[in-house]
């Protein structure tokens, strides 16, 4: 594999590394202004039949409609960030694109895929909480998450959209409400803090809230019928059957099945190796990747457009 990077920012960093312990070289290609583009280093991008798409949320179907033929396509999530370019991104017809909604590898979504198995019964309902200071930061007013040129829907499309993904992914979204942005920072011109609520298939509700501008938190729970999947910052726990008497007769919290001492940042990283990983075999092994991830991927992305 001749493996080509597009960008070289955080996240870029993050994924370099994963490819370094892997031992797999690779080129690096930092766009440029077009006062600054240099032709050699697109011909060597040309090169390489393996690229990684690292670049704001604006630029992504440029590259892929660039880039796409005879080559394997990882590609940050969201896809696409309007409905223009979501419209054209369904006409391309392609078994070796990936996008990395990488929160379909985590923990929580390993253990939400063994609902059965634990027998919690029904979805009820389920909240997420996902806060950290980044729009509290200097850097952030130069970053390009604050620009609505480059991230219209701010951290609803950066963060938000990984949870909106996993829920479709396993419980299958029937409609999203229209989210209610806002910037409370008042730093730059797109938007640091997102509420959005998901009606499901199944008549549940799951409700989704971000923001770049408070303490850091983690705090999410799925409430079913007979049973509930917990995740604080330092652990998640599955808890069954609902129905627990003490010798009072009193009804008490639900025993606990499973607990698992739990470090967000490693389980991101872990995430992310996995999801690198499960895109490096198909494309090492030329295997084409499943409708069902092309068409979830392109359903989560239009949830959000």
């Amino acid at each position: 594999m001749k493996i080509g990077i597009i960008g070289n920012g955080v996240h870029s960093k993050r994924i370099q590394k994963i490819l370094k312990n892997k031992k797999l070289s690779f080129f690096i290609y930092k766009p440029a202004r077009p006062k600054y583009f240099k032709k050699e280093d697109y011909i060597q991008l040309l090169k390489c039949n393996v690229i990684f798409i690292l670049t704001p949320n604006n630029s992504h179907l440029r590259y892929i409609k660039e880039l796409y033929k005879n080559r394997y396509i990882f590609c940050e999530k969201p896809p696409v960030n309007n409905k223009k370019d979501l419209f054209e991104l369904q006409s391309i017809k392609s078994r070796k694109i990936y996008f990395n909604y990488n929160f379909r590898f985590t923990k929580l979504a390993e253990l939400l895929q063994l609902r059965k198995k634990f027998n919690l019964g029904r979805l009820i309902y389920a909240n997420i909480i996902s806060s950290h200071a980044l729009a509290q930061k200097k850097i952030y007013k130069y970053n390009w998450r604050s620009n609505k040129k480059y991230s219209p829907m701010g951290v609803f499309e950066i963060v938000s959209i990984h949870y909106v993904d996993m829920i479709n992914y396993l419980f299958n979204v029937l409609k999203i409400n229209k989210p209610k942005l806002s910037n409370l920072s008042k730093v730059g011109n797109s938007y640091d803090t997102s509420h959005v609520e998901l009606k499901l298939r199944d008549k549940s509700n799951v409700n989704i809230f971000t923001t770049y501008n408070s303490a850091y938190l983690r705090s999410i729970f799925f409430l079913f019928d007979n049973g509930i999947i917990s995740q604080s910052k330092n652990s998640i726990e599955v808890r069954g059957p609902s129905l627990n008497i003490d010798k009072n007769g009193f009804i008490k919290e639900p025993k606990i099945i499973k607990k698992y001492k739990l470090n967000d940042n490693k389980d991101y990283e872990e995430s992310l190796k996995k999801s690198v990983a499960y895109f490096l075999k198909h494309a090492k092994n030329k295997e084409s990747f499943s409708k069902k991830n092309w068409s979830c991927s392109i359903r989560s992305n239009s949830l959000i457009v």
